[in-house]
């Protein structure tokens, strides 16, 4: 079976108790998760053959966050074993009016610090139909800009079609490089971009006068950004965009569009009145519509990408726990929440 592999950091995840601020309570909640992390698992729980590429500690830590990829079924065989620590952010879930709040701690994470060296490239490719990365790991650090590089490289070296999601993190773009000065070179070798509102726009540098804090979204607008991004990079045979209506922490509206060669396709939209966790909702879209552009044809594989996200929103943690057929069902209409017996 051909392999989908994605490269990135998966980090300890510390969040604080239900909806609690941080330390309000003795305790946080500890799980794993990560950008590139949640893609794989989602892509092994769809069915493909998933396989994670990172590098972790060889210490109990690393041991852990092996077993739970591998508890999803993913392939961990290429992960290198370097550095000395995993990288951590903690989450304080916002409500109403009150924002969630991520504060990193991943300066000299294991992937901060391995060079692209201490990876096997024929081990990470071997099999390989698709190889999906994201706009975080280069903004880690100057190795890890380095190692996003000569990943795309080494893919498209071999013909694996390459996805990115640009991911816009302005904490993390520190050591003296701007995500545009690294990302503009790094999606030159992508075959299928992914991004929200703004990521075009901090990432790429390519402006078309959208608004990312209005909370009502202009889809013209979202036309000609995706026109331009296509523009920019001729070699992108498609770029999707989702569309988050942020009207406070706990509902939003929810779509998504996609530019290819056959034009410009708006998704159905949702509105999610009651959200759970909407950390690792992009990660959601990006996995699915993977999914969808090998399972299906033309608007079916935005909308599976956009039902599958609406229901990450109703899922506590990073990874996104669901199958197929349920996306499927909300695809076809029903969205009711009845008990199913």
């Amino acid at each position: 079976m051909s392999k989908y592999v994605s490269l990135g950091e998966i980090m300890l995840r510390l969040k604080s108790p239900n909806h609690e601020r941080f330390f309000q309570s003795p305790a946080f909640e500890a799980t794993f998760g990560g950008g590139e992390a949640n893609v794989a698992v989602a892509l092994s729980n769809y069915g493909l053959d998933a396989r994670f590429v990172t590098a972790l500690p060889d210490n109990a830590i690393g041991d852990a966050a092996i077993r739970e990829l591998r508890g999803f079924g993913v392939d961990t065989g290429a992960i290198a074993r370097c550095g000395e620590r995993v990288g951590i952010y903690y989450l304080e879930a916002g409500a109403n009016q009150r924002p969630s709040k991520v504060v990193y701690d991943r300066d000299h994470s294991s992937i901060c610090r391995c060079s692209a060296d201490e990876f096997d490239w024929d081990a990470v490719f071997a099999d390989a139909r698709w190889f999906h990365i994201t706009g975080i790991t280069p903004a880690l650090s100057e190795s890890a800009a380095a190692l996003s590089l000569e990943s795309v490289r080494q893919a498209k070296s071999r013909g694996v079609t390459v996805s990115c999601d640009f991911n816009f993190r302005g904490k993390l773009w520190k050591y003296g490089k701007s995500a545009p000065e690294v990302m503009t070179e790094l999606v030159k070798f992508v075959d299928v971009g992914i991004a929200n509102e703004e990521d075009c726009q901090k990432s790429l540098g390519i402006e078309a006068g959208v608004d990312v804090h209005s909370g009502m979204l202009d889809t013209a607008k979202y036309e000609v950004l995706s026109e331009r991004v296509l523009e920019a990079f001729p070699d992108m045979s498609a770029i999707a965009i989702t569309l988050r209506e942020s009207h406070s922490a706990d509902r939003n509206g929810w779509a998504a569009c996609l530019r290819d060669a056959e034009g410009f396709r708006l998704s159905r939209h949702y509105e999610i009145t009651d959200i759970i966790d909407r950390v690792g909702g992009g990660d959601s879209f990006a996995s699915a519509l993977i999914y969808g552009l090998n399972a299906y044809e033309g608007q079916a594989s935005l909308e599976f990408a956009v039902a599958a996200s609406c229901l990450k929103h109703s899922i506590l943690g990073d990874f996104n726990r669901v199958s197929v057929s349920e996306v499927e069902a909300l695809m076809g209409g029903d969205g009711s929440g009845r008990v199913q017996r």
